[in-house]
């Protein structure tokens, strides 16, 4: 591997290990939120109505669970409390009576995500859940299936090494869905890098329906590095494939 390579391989670590942090962070942050909610302290219940849509096509989604947190400041800073937990009915419209939170301000409607539609918090003011108590109303963006392929059809020089990476509407594809790689040939240890030798690989992921994805290599051979972007607005009910032959 060529010191280019390595050296990049190097920061791509240090991205991921930022990815695996932030991944911690949210989980202590959640996980402060249910401790917390042990000892959660009311004030009057708030009756709310609402419905959740396809932001796009504006279709109802029937059985979506929505967690509910209120925010409240401690040491100069917002912390998530647990508040409940409720989903849509079978027509995708819900009623939820809420837990106002003592000196809780704004409250987070955090909407689950699976292979359908993709995770999604939303902060509203108390003001504006008063104000539109009844009537509430969120969209969640669609996730549709995505798949990569690469083939390696060059044989000299012997060994190069090729790293991926992707954003669909500007999030990393590594944390909005987990992805499955088929792979055949010589290959590394490390998911999403080539080194090699014959390669033919495929990568079967999510992406957000009706957006911008963006695919982006990057080539180390023969002592330089070569970065090559593919753009691809990833269609419903289509299937969506980018393919890099190299």
């Amino acid at each position: 591997m060529t010191d280019g390579a390595k050296a990049y391989l190097m920061w791509d670590k240090l991205s991921s290990y930022y990815l695996i942090l932030l991944k911690f962070f949210i989980y202590i942050a959640l996980t402060t939120g249910l401790l917390l909610s042990g000892c959660l302290k009311t004030e009057g219940i708030l009756e709310i109505k609402g419905k959740v849509a396809d932001e796009c096509t504006k279709a109802l989604i029937p059985g979506r669970d929505i967690i509910v947190q209120g925010l409240v400041e401690n040491d100069d800073k917002l912390v998530p409390i647990n508040v409940g937990q409720f989903s849509t009915d079978s027509t995708g419209y819900f009623t939820y009576s809420l837990r106002k939170v003592k000196d809780a301000f704004d409250y987070n409607f955090c909407f689950v995500g699976d292979s359908d539609y993709a995770y999604m918090a939303k902060e509203i003011t108390l003001f504006d859940l008063k104000k539109n108590a009844q009537y509430l109303s969120f969209s969640l963006s669609k996730l549709v299936d995505f798949t990569i392929k690469i083939y390696r059809k060059s044989r000299t020089p012997v060994c190069d090494t090729l790293c991926l990476s992707w954003k669909s509407n500007e999030v990393d594809g590594r944390t909005l869905y987990p992805y499955k790689i088929d792979n055949n040939g010589l290959t590394s240890d490390l998911p999403l890098y080539w080194i090699g030798g014959n390669v033919k690989s495929t990568i079967k992921t999510k992406a957000f329906a009706d957006k911008s994805t963006k695919v982006r290599w990057v080539l180390f051979r023969n002592g330089k590095m070569k970065e090559i972007i593919d753009t691809i607005t990833c269609r419903r009910y289509l299937l969506n494939n980018v393919n890099l032959t190299y």
